[in-house]
């Protein structure tokens, strides 16, 4: 295990560097999640501050039967 932790004579070097790279990838998320909550809230602020678009529709004209002209029908027009 010592030879391992020891890094072949490199682990001056190699931990350093697996500390800064998991303190960039920590300090990343950190801030994406700030950012998330950042957004979120102004989503939220934006939704309550707009009226609502919920209004009544009125009731659905009835499709008139608008069938195709049959071959040998003289069409109007």
């Amino acid at each position: 295990m010592t030879d391992f932790l020891a890094m072949g004579g490199y682990a001056a070097f190699v931990w350093p560097s697996y500390a800064l790279a998991a303190l960039v990838l920590l300090g990343l998320l950190i801030a994406s999640l700030k950012g998330l909550r950042a957004a979120e809230a102004t989503v939220k602020a934006l939704e309550s501050a707009r009226p609502s678009r919920r209004r009544s529709r009125p009731a659905a004209k009835p499709e008139t039967d608008s069938a195709p002209d049959l071959p040998g029908k003289a069409s109007e027009g």
